[in-house]
């Protein structure tokens, strides 16, 4: 009898295998896994160079994948500089030409046998990465894709990579390699970690490098700025400087000589008739065989009408030209040829500008597109400022420095008479201090001679309003009011004397008098007052009676203030002693009148000094307000004459003679005005 083809016992025992072989099979999985993360690890751990590192791990994942080209990208931002991409090839596709027809990206997505991916539901920021990742990394395949299984790596909750196995020929991924793929995304997420860790280091390190630079630059331009360099060699070491610190193919400095003296005053957007002179060049070894056939282009020129990049910043009012390529958006015949724009399209030209008005240009180019960063517009801004104020400077100095040639010769001659004026301008400068002090010390001694009697007058009125006052009070108040009233008065009279006689005035009215008369009757009225203060006093006048043509009331207010003098600082017991004596020297007719007393020393420095308002003797504390002796001074300066002191010491005694001598023209009939 024959067996049954199927029992219920091979079905139990297909059952048990298939379920033995899947055990088995999901073992061999996660051991490959576990093993090709191991690799990856190792990988990692062992090799210190990125694009290495990277290289190898996109091998073993081809290896283990069996596929034909493996794409890894590493994701540090938005934009294609920011990724980095490697691909492994197997060997038989390696060395193949480029084919003209390959699917494009939107044929990759649009076609899911196509595209593929691991990571199942893909996010919307899954997708973008997906395709910035197929669109970068595999551009430059040998072959046209005909299947890709794509996975986004991720971490610290970031995407920071994708993986891209590639297939030339049509392919239906397993489920099988989709979870191995997500074994490994891991361990690969790490790789693109340090890939990123590892460009973020680099261009820290280059932006370190650019500050050092850029630091150099303007300790360098400084130094340039406090040096003693001619104009054309310092702006050939800034541009010099400025092009290679900023890494460019080639720098020109630019000047303008303008022709038209009134373009200042014109309206703006308009190209002013100037030339344009190179004063400055720097360029890269290898971009000087190629731009130019001269050896340099300093000292060569232009006119700025000629050159449509010039005039750039004559009609944008002063602004930066920058151009990425300028033979993509201009006629490159209508900049002057020496810019060689064919050769070096990339173009930044910043003016040198001064009050509004532009000296020149500061010119960077390169050969190919370059983007120039904010920090580095804002150097050039600086460099530019910086030159600019050295142009000027250079052009003042210039000015100067020929002013100064030309009067060079009379300078030196006159180095000794600016030598005195600037010592008199001290003694000047002494002599106001010293004036200020005197100010001060009469303002002092003048609120003194007004409050004094103004307060004997207020309560001498006081006392008169008392009822019931006897009569010989009433006359006694009455006398103290008029005689602080006539004190007042006299102190006004003796300023505004003292003021006309300062100012402009007339000359003295002359008259002749009878000297001899005229100084006995002066000498008579101070009697009285030399002999309450224990004084006498004695006049020595010629025999022959003198005729002297004077102003008489001057003449009597001299006198008076000498004897008032002598009486206040003159010793007790002694006597005052007055003469006059006529004299004839040398067809000089003069008449000689001399007051003498005895008394306290009159130092030289005193004698230098006595007769200046408000001044007067150290030590001497006799009330007054200084401007008795500055009054005379005036009064024969008016009548044209002079007045000397001279203090002489008396031997076995401290006390000393003081003389006042006081001389005057004697005018004859047929003189007198």
């Amino acid at each position: 009898m024959k067996k049954p083809l199927w029992s219920p016992r091979l079905y139990v025992d297909d059952v048990d295998r298939l379920q033995t072989y899947q055990v088995k099979l999901m073992q061999h999985q996660e051991e490959t896994a576990r093993q090709l993360v191991q690799k990856i690890n190792q990988v990692i751990a062992n090799t210190s160079a990125t694009a290495l590192m990277l290289q190898d791990i996109a091998q073993l994942l081809g290896s283990a994948f069996q596929v034909d080209c493996c794409c890894l990208v590493s994701v540090t931002g938005d934009t294609s500089d920011e990724m980095t991409t490697i691909n492994w090839c197997a060997d038989e596709y390696l060395g193949l030409p480029h084919p003209e027809e390959m699917f494009s990206m939107e044929q990759l997505l649009m076609h899911s046998p196509v595209l593929q991916c691991a990571a199942e539901p893909l996010t919307i920021e899954d997708i973008s990465i997906v395709q910035n990742s197929l669109v970068i990394g595999c551009q430059y395949l040998p072959l046209p894709i005909k299947a890709v299984l794509a996975i986004p790596t991720r971490f610290g909750e970031n995407n920071n990579g994708v993986i891209n196995l590639i297939k030339f020929q049509p392919y239906d991924w397993s489920e099988s390699e989709k979870q191995l793929l997500k074994e490994v995304e891991s361990a690969c997420a790490i790789a693109f970690s340090q890939v990123a860790q590892a460009k973020l280091i680099t261009h820290q390190q280059q932006y370190l490098q650019k500050g050092d630079q850029y630091q150099s630059l303007i300790k360098q331009l400084t130094l340039l700025n406090r040096s003693n360099l001619e104009l054309n060699q310092m702006l050939q070491l800034v541009i010099a400087s400025t092009a290679e610190s900023l890494q460019a193919d080639r720098g020109l400095l630019i000047l303008l000589k303008y022709t038209d003296p009134l373009f200042r005053t014109q309206g703006k957007k308009q190209v002013p008739k100037a030339k344009a002179r190179v004063v400055g060049e720097w360029a890269k070894a290898a971009q000087i065989s190629r731009t130019t056939k001269s050896d340099t282009l300093v000292d060569q020129s232009f006119l700025v009408s000629e050159c449509s990049l010039c005039q750039r910043p004559f009609i944008d009012s002063g602004k930066a030209v920058i151009f990425d390529n300028y033979t993509e958006q201009n006629d490159t015949s209508a900049a002057a040829p020496l810019f060689a724009i064919e050769q070096l399209p990339g173009v930044l030209l910043v003016p040198l500008e001064s009050q509004g008005k532009i000296l020149g240009f500061l010119v960077l180019q390169q050969a190919t597109t370059r983007t120039w960063q904010t920090a580095e517009l804002e150097l050039v801004e600086m460099v530019c400022a910086q030159v600019s104020n050295a142009i000027i400077q250079s052009q003042t100095l210039r000015q100067v420095q020929t002013l100064v040639d030309e009067r060079t010769a009379k300078l030196q001659s006159s180095l000794e008479l600016q030598r005195k004026m600037q010592e008199k301008t001290r003694q000047y400068v002494d002599q106001l201090q010293k004036l200020n002090e005197l100010k001060d010390e009469f303002l002092s001694n003048m609120s003194d001679r007004l409050r004094y009697p103004l307060t004997n007058m207020l309560m001498s009125i006081r006392n008169l309003r008392l009822p019931g006052i006897a009569p010989e009070r009433q006359v006694r108040y009455m006398d103290i009011l008029e005689q602080e009233c006539t004190k007042e008065i006299n102190l006004i009279n003796d300023l505004l004397t003292l003021q006309k006689l300062e100012s402009p005035h007339e000359a003295p009215q002359l008259e002749s008098i009878d000297l001899n008369t005229r100084i006995q009757f002066i000498a008579a009225s101070f009697e009285k007052k030399l002999a309450e203060k224990g004084l006498k006093i004695s006049v020595d006048l010629p025999e022959k009676s003198l005729k002297l043509q004077t102003e008489l009331e001057s003449f009597d207010r001299i006198l008076q203030e000498l004897l008032t003098n002598a009486c206040k600082y003159s010793q007790h017991d002694t006597t005052v002693h007055l003469e006059a004596v006529h004299q004839l020297d040398q067809q000089i007719d003069r008449v000689i009148i001399k007051v003498t007393n005895t008394g306290h020393a009159i130092s030289e420095e005193e004698a230098t000094y006595i007769f200046d308002k408000f001044r007067r003797g150290k030590g001497r504390w006799t009330p007054g307000t200084g401007l008795g002796l500055a009054l005379v001074k005036s009064l024969v300066q008016h009548l044209n004459g002079a007045i000397a002191v001279e203090s002489l010491p008396i031997s076995d005694s401290e006390q000393s003679e003081i003389c006042f001598t006081l001389t005057l023209p004697q005018f004859s009939d047929e003189s007198k005005p």
